[in-house]
Protein backbone atom coordinates (compact mmCIF):
# COMPACT_ATOMS: atom_id res chain seq x y z
CA UNK A 1 0.00 0.00 0.00
CA UNK A 2 2.77 2.55 -0.17
CA UNK A 3 2.54 3.82 -3.49
CA UNK A 4 -1.54 4.90 -2.25
CA UNK A 5 -0.40 6.44 0.92
CA UNK A 6 3.13 8.32 -0.18
CA UNK A 7 5.46 10.19 2.31
CA UNK A 8 7.53 12.66 1.13
CA UNK A 9 10.42 14.66 2.58
CA UNK A 10 10.92 17.99 1.21
CA UNK A 11 14.15 19.21 0.01
CA UNK A 12 17.48 19.15 2.10
CA UNK A 13 16.98 21.26 4.99
CA UNK A 14 13.72 20.88 5.49
CA UNK A 15 11.54 19.93 8.64
CA UNK A 16 8.17 19.19 6.54
CA UNK A 17 6.77 16.09 5.35
CA UNK A 18 4.36 15.33 2.60
CA UNK A 19 1.54 12.68 2.63
CA UNK A 20 -0.38 12.18 0.38
CA UNK A 21 -3.40 10.05 -0.40
CA UNK A 22 -2.62 8.60 -3.85
CA UNK A 23 -5.67 6.59 -5.20
CA UNK A 24 -7.24 9.70 -7.81
CA UNK A 25 -9.43 6.77 -9.44
CA UNK A 26 -11.36 6.74 -7.07
CA UNK A 27 -11.27 9.95 -5.55
CA UNK A 28 -8.77 8.64 -2.84
CA UNK A 29 -11.92 6.27 -1.20
CA UNK A 30 -9.54 4.44 1.26
CA UNK A 31 -9.58 0.84 1.73
CA UNK A 32 -8.72 -1.01 5.03
CA UNK A 33 -5.06 -1.05 3.83
CA UNK A 34 -4.56 2.58 3.07
CA UNK A 35 -6.33 3.24 6.19
CA UNK A 36 -3.79 0.98 8.38
CA UNK A 37 -0.82 2.77 5.58
CA UNK A 38 -2.04 6.60 6.66
CA UNK A 39 -1.91 5.89 10.38
CA UNK A 40 1.40 4.12 10.62
CA UNK A 41 2.34 6.95 8.35
CA UNK A 42 1.60 9.40 10.78
CA UNK A 43 2.87 7.46 14.01
CA UNK A 44 6.08 7.41 11.94
CA UNK A 45 6.33 11.02 11.48
CA UNK A 46 5.80 11.72 14.99
CA UNK A 47 8.45 9.77 16.23
CA UNK A 48 10.69 11.24 13.64
CA UNK A 49 12.94 14.04 15.30
CA UNK A 50 14.13 15.74 11.66
CA UNK A 51 10.44 16.21 11.17
CA UNK A 52 8.47 19.53 12.53
CA UNK A 53 5.53 19.83 10.72
CA UNK A 54 3.21 17.25 7.99
CA UNK A 55 1.14 19.01 5.20
CA UNK A 56 -1.39 16.22 4.44
CA UNK A 57 -2.70 16.48 0.70
CA UNK A 58 -4.90 14.27 -1.70
CA UNK A 59 -3.70 13.46 -5.35
CA UNK A 60 -6.13 14.93 -7.89
CA UNK A 61 -9.79 15.74 -8.21
CA UNK A 62 -10.77 15.28 -4.36
CA UNK A 63 -8.76 15.23 -1.24
CA UNK A 64 -10.61 12.33 0.12
CA UNK A 65 -14.32 10.99 -0.69
CA UNK A 66 -14.37 8.75 2.24
CA UNK A 67 -13.87 4.90 3.01
CA UNK A 68 -14.33 2.84 0.03
CA UNK A 69 -18.02 1.48 0.66
CA UNK A 70 -17.59 -1.78 -1.55
CA UNK A 71 -15.72 -3.16 1.74
CA UNK A 72 -17.92 -1.54 4.51
CA UNK A 73 -19.23 -4.31 6.16
CA UNK A 74 -15.20 -5.45 7.11
CA UNK A 75 -14.12 -1.67 7.56
CA UNK A 76 -17.36 -0.50 9.68
CA UNK A 77 -17.66 -4.09 12.10
CA UNK A 78 -13.91 -4.25 12.76
CA UNK A 79 -11.97 -1.93 11.95
CA UNK A 80 -14.20 1.20 13.91
CA UNK A 81 -12.19 -0.54 17.25
CA UNK A 82 -8.54 -1.25 15.40
CA UNK A 83 -6.66 1.44 16.63
CA UNK A 84 -4.32 0.49 14.04
CA UNK A 85 -6.51 1.20 11.13
CA UNK A 86 -7.55 5.02 12.45
CA UNK A 87 -5.99 7.22 10.73
CA UNK A 88 -7.84 10.08 12.51
CA UNK A 89 -6.80 8.36 15.89
CA UNK A 90 -2.96 8.64 14.94
CA UNK A 91 -3.44 12.13 13.62
CA UNK A 92 -4.98 13.29 17.14
CA UNK A 93 -1.97 11.54 18.79
CA UNK A 94 0.66 13.43 16.39
CA UNK A 95 2.49 16.13 18.10
CA UNK A 96 3.77 17.64 15.05
CA UNK A 97 1.47 20.43 13.46
CA UNK A 98 -0.83 19.14 10.54
CA UNK A 99 -1.41 21.50 7.92
CA UNK A 100 -4.45 19.73 5.44
CA UNK A 101 -4.43 20.81 1.78
CA UNK A 102 -7.78 20.13 0.61
CA UNK A 103 -8.23 20.52 -2.75
CA UNK A 104 -11.33 19.52 -4.45
CA UNK A 105 -13.94 17.06 -2.59
CA UNK A 106 -13.32 15.79 1.39
CA UNK A 107 -16.40 13.70 1.91
CA UNK A 108 -17.68 11.46 5.24
CA UNK A 109 -14.48 9.83 6.55
CA UNK A 110 -12.42 12.32 4.21
CA UNK A 111 -14.23 15.13 6.02
CA UNK A 112 -13.22 13.25 9.66
CA UNK A 113 -9.28 13.29 8.16
CA UNK A 114 -10.10 16.71 6.92
CA UNK A 115 -11.29 17.81 10.49
CA UNK A 116 -8.50 15.61 12.44
CA UNK A 117 -5.67 18.59 10.99
CA UNK A 118 -4.57 21.07 12.68
CA UNK A 119 -4.59 24.10 9.74
CA UNK A 120 -6.92 23.81 6.75
CA UNK A 121 -6.10 25.24 2.91
CA UNK A 122 -8.82 24.80 0.84
CA UNK A 123 -8.98 25.19 -2.69
CA UNK A 124 -11.77 27.95 -4.48
CA UNK A 125 -13.20 24.13 -6.01
CA UNK A 126 -13.48 22.17 -2.23
CA UNK A 127 -16.73 20.72 -0.73
CA UNK A 128 -17.06 19.45 2.41
CA UNK A 129 -19.82 16.70 2.69
CA UNK A 130 -20.93 14.60 5.21
CA UNK A 131 -22.84 11.37 3.97
CA UNK A 132 -23.12 9.65 6.90
CA UNK A 133 -27.23 10.24 7.04
CA UNK A 134 -27.59 9.88 3.47
CA UNK A 135 -25.50 6.23 3.45
CA UNK A 136 -27.26 4.87 7.13
CA UNK A 137 -23.50 5.52 8.41
CA UNK A 138 -22.86 6.24 12.22
CA UNK A 139 -19.37 8.63 12.44
CA UNK A 140 -16.72 7.65 14.45
CA UNK A 141 -14.08 9.83 13.66
CA UNK A 142 -15.07 12.57 15.47
CA UNK A 143 -17.69 14.89 13.01
CA UNK A 144 -20.68 14.46 14.94
CA UNK A 145 -18.72 16.47 17.96
CA UNK A 146 -16.15 18.46 15.66
CA UNK A 147 -17.96 20.40 13.40
CA UNK A 148 -20.89 21.66 15.72
CA UNK A 149 -17.59 23.27 17.73
CA UNK A 150 -16.52 24.98 14.60
CA UNK A 151 -19.08 26.12 13.09
CA UNK A 152 -21.86 26.02 15.95
CA UNK A 153 -24.64 23.31 16.06
CA UNK A 154 -26.86 25.20 13.75
CA UNK A 155 -25.10 24.86 10.91
CA UNK A 156 -23.51 21.53 11.79
CA UNK A 157 -26.59 20.41 12.13
CA UNK A 158 -27.83 21.59 8.63
CA UNK A 159 -24.78 20.06 7.36
CA UNK A 160 -24.97 17.03 9.03
CA UNK A 161 -28.30 16.23 8.56
CA UNK A 162 -29.41 16.65 4.94
CA UNK A 163 -26.21 16.33 3.21
CA UNK A 164 -25.60 20.09 2.33
CA UNK A 165 -22.59 20.53 1.31
CA UNK A 166 -19.85 23.49 2.62
CA UNK A 167 -18.45 25.39 -0.33
CA UNK A 168 -15.06 26.93 0.24
CA UNK A 169 -16.45 30.43 0.77
CA UNK A 170 -18.71 29.15 3.18
CA UNK A 171 -15.87 27.31 4.72
CA UNK A 172 -13.80 30.15 5.20
CA UNK A 173 -16.65 32.52 6.37
CA UNK A 174 -17.72 29.99 9.15
CA UNK A 175 -14.33 29.68 9.91
CA UNK A 176 -13.63 25.89 9.10
CA UNK A 177 -10.51 26.94 7.05
CA UNK A 178 -8.17 29.19 7.29
CA UNK A 179 -7.20 29.93 3.77
CA UNK A 180 -9.12 30.11 0.77
CA UNK A 181 -6.90 29.78 -2.67
CA UNK A 182 -6.81 28.81 -6.50
CA UNK A 183 -7.11 24.85 -6.64
CA UNK A 184 -3.16 25.08 -8.40
CA UNK A 185 -1.99 26.76 -4.89
CA UNK A 186 -2.99 24.73 -2.00
CA UNK A 187 -0.61 22.36 -2.05
CA UNK A 188 2.36 25.33 -1.72
CA UNK A 189 0.43 27.35 0.50
CA UNK A 190 -0.01 24.38 2.66
CA UNK A 191 4.04 23.54 2.67
CA UNK A 192 4.41 27.47 3.47
CA UNK A 193 2.54 27.40 6.46
CA UNK A 194 4.30 24.41 7.57
CA UNK A 195 7.43 25.87 6.83
CA UNK A 196 6.70 29.33 8.71
CA UNK A 197 5.70 26.62 11.51
CA UNK A 198 9.36 24.88 11.64
CA UNK A 199 11.66 27.83 11.58
CA UNK A 200 9.80 28.56 15.31
CA UNK A 201 11.35 27.09 18.39
CA UNK A 202 10.47 23.13 17.51
CA UNK A 203 9.91 22.00 21.47
CA UNK A 204 7.58 25.34 22.17
CA UNK A 205 5.71 24.55 18.78
CA UNK A 206 4.70 21.12 19.83
CA UNK A 207 3.99 21.99 23.52
CA UNK A 208 1.53 25.12 22.53
CA UNK A 209 -0.07 22.84 19.96
CA UNK A 210 -0.50 20.62 22.54
CA UNK A 211 -1.70 23.15 25.56
CA UNK A 212 -4.75 24.60 23.01
CA UNK A 213 -5.80 21.34 21.81
CA UNK A 214 -6.37 19.83 25.21
CA UNK A 215 -7.44 23.42 26.59
CA UNK A 216 -10.06 23.27 24.12
CA UNK A 217 -11.67 19.98 25.33
CA UNK A 218 -12.08 21.76 28.81
CA UNK A 219 -14.29 25.17 29.85
CA UNK A 220 -12.54 28.42 30.26
CA UNK A 221 -11.93 28.17 33.65
CA UNK A 222 -9.61 24.70 33.72
CA UNK A 223 -8.55 25.79 30.38
CA UNK A 224 -6.92 28.25 31.77
CA UNK A 225 -5.98 26.48 34.60
CA UNK A 226 -4.32 23.65 32.64
CA UNK A 227 -2.58 26.97 30.65
CA UNK A 228 -0.65 28.15 34.14
CA UNK A 229 -0.32 24.64 35.32
CA UNK A 230 1.90 23.81 32.23
CA UNK A 231 3.95 27.27 32.31
CA UNK A 232 5.23 26.92 35.71
CA UNK A 233 6.44 23.39 34.87
CA UNK A 234 7.77 24.53 31.37
CA UNK A 235 9.51 27.33 33.69
CA UNK A 236 10.36 25.41 36.88
CA UNK A 237 12.23 23.43 34.61
CA UNK A 238 14.15 25.98 32.77
CA UNK A 239 18.03 26.75 33.86
CA UNK A 240 19.88 30.59 33.30
CA UNK A 241 21.23 28.91 30.53
CA UNK A 242 18.13 27.94 28.79
CA UNK A 243 17.05 31.78 29.70
CA UNK A 244 20.50 33.28 28.02
CA UNK A 245 19.85 31.38 25.04
CA UNK A 246 16.63 32.90 24.69
CA UNK A 247 17.57 36.12 25.52
CA UNK A 248 20.12 35.72 22.62
CA UNK A 249 17.84 34.04 20.24
CA UNK A 250 15.30 37.39 20.78
CA UNK A 251 18.36 39.57 20.24
CA UNK A 252 19.48 37.99 16.87
CA UNK A 253 15.69 37.93 15.60
CA UNK A 254 15.83 41.82 15.65
CA UNK A 255 17.97 41.97 13.06
CA UNK A 256 16.36 39.38 10.82
CA UNK A 257 13.75 40.70 7.84
CA UNK A 258 10.04 39.35 9.59
CA UNK A 259 8.29 36.58 8.04
CA UNK A 260 6.24 37.11 5.26
CA UNK A 261 3.45 35.07 7.41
Amino acid sequence: MDELIVVERRSHGSAVAVVTINRPGALNSLTRPMMVALAGAFRRLDADDAVAAVVLAGRGRAFCSGVDLTAAEDVFKGDVKDPAADPVAAMAACRKPIVGAVAGFAVTAGFEIALACDLLVAGRDAKFVDTHAKFGIFPSWGLSQKLSRIIGPNRAREVSLTGMPITAEMAEKWGLVNHVVDSSEVLNKAIEIAEAITRNNRDMVLRYKSVINDGFKLDLAHALDLEKERAHSYYDGMTKEQFGKMQEFIRSRRSKPASKL
